[in-house]
């Protein structure tokens, strides 16, 4: 991988990671409709990395305050139903089922689950899950009816990501919206879900990096630095468009980038395991 290719990959996961329509499969689309190689599962965990680091900043506060209070209320019963210490134990309940769906499928997701015909799908069909949630949902939930119950349901959704084209966000804030909360509240309850499940998951592959056919390091550190950037403000931006605005537009683009994608498959001009097709 050189230098151009990180710099690219990196804006496309910074600008990705948080909207609903998939940063994985954008890293993957992106490979190959410029004809590179699929940048792999481990760039993609690590460079993740970079985006997480943005949602410990702009939340540098907040998640100051539950691992604060998380840790006083393990010795301390007067913060044992403290609200940041809830949340603590909550998003460690809610990582449960991507720790244990991850492991399970982990050859899937780093060869099968990367089929463009799987992504093109997952695309569709979730962004689709995604409009209708945000249509049919109550949305009168915020983060202070959050149960047990639910954070596993959010988790769960989470854990969909692990296929290219589902997103990350996208999945947690369509279960989310099908819970009854928030637009607001449900997508700051995926980022911060988001944190240790994708920091583990990203430290876990560096190993990777730079071992056989791998990424190198330089190229991998540069698109986690420019991920970072990037990410933190797509988050500023979002969390004050969803405040007021509709997951429509995101809907659209979703359904119609898996089209595009399944249409340029099947006329056989990408190979769904690669990138271009080799005249």
């Amino acid at each position: 991988m050189g230098w151009f290719e990180a710099l690219v990959l990196g804006l496309v996961q910074g600008l990705t990671e948080f909207l609903p329509i998939s940063s994985s499969a954008h890293l993957r689309v992106t490979a190959a409709f410029a004809g590179w190689d699929d940048p792999g599962a481990a760039f993609t965990a690590v460079t993740q990395i970079g985006t997480e680091l943005a949602v410990l900043l702009y939340f540098s506060r907040k998640i100051g305050r539950i691992i604060s209070h998380w840790f006083k209320s393990l010795y301390n019963r007067e913060y044992r139903h403290d609200p940041h210490a809830r949340m603590g134990w909550l998003i460690i309940v809610g990582s449960l089922p991507i720790a244990v769906l991850g492991l399970l499928f982990e050859d899937q997701i780093e060869h099968t689950f990367r089929d463009l015909r799987i992504t093109a799908t997952t695309l569709i069909v979730f962004g689709l899950l995604l409009l209708l949630a945000d249509r049919i949902g109550q949305q009168q939930r915020d983060l202070d009816h959050l149960t047990v119950k639910h954070g596993l349901a959010f988790g769960f959704f989470q854990a969909l990501a692990l296929i290219p084209g589902v997103s990350r966000s996208g999945g947690t804030i369509t279960g989310g919206l099908f819970l009854g909360y928030k637009r607001a509240d449900a997508a700051e309850y995926s980022f911060l879900l988001a944190v240790p499940a994708v920091m583990a998951s990203g430290f876990y592959q560096l190993a990777d990096i730079a071992a056989g056919e791998g990424p190198a390091w330089g190229p991998t550190i540069l698109a986690t630095v420019v991920a970072f950037g990037v990410g933190y403000v797509v988050i500023a931006w979002l969390m004050a468009y969803i405040k007021k605005n509709s997951f429509l537009p995101f809907v659209i683009y979703r359904v119609v980038l898996g089209l595009i994608l399944l249409a340029l498959v099947f006329a056989g001009v990408l190979d769904p395991n690669a990138g271009p097709v080799e005249s």
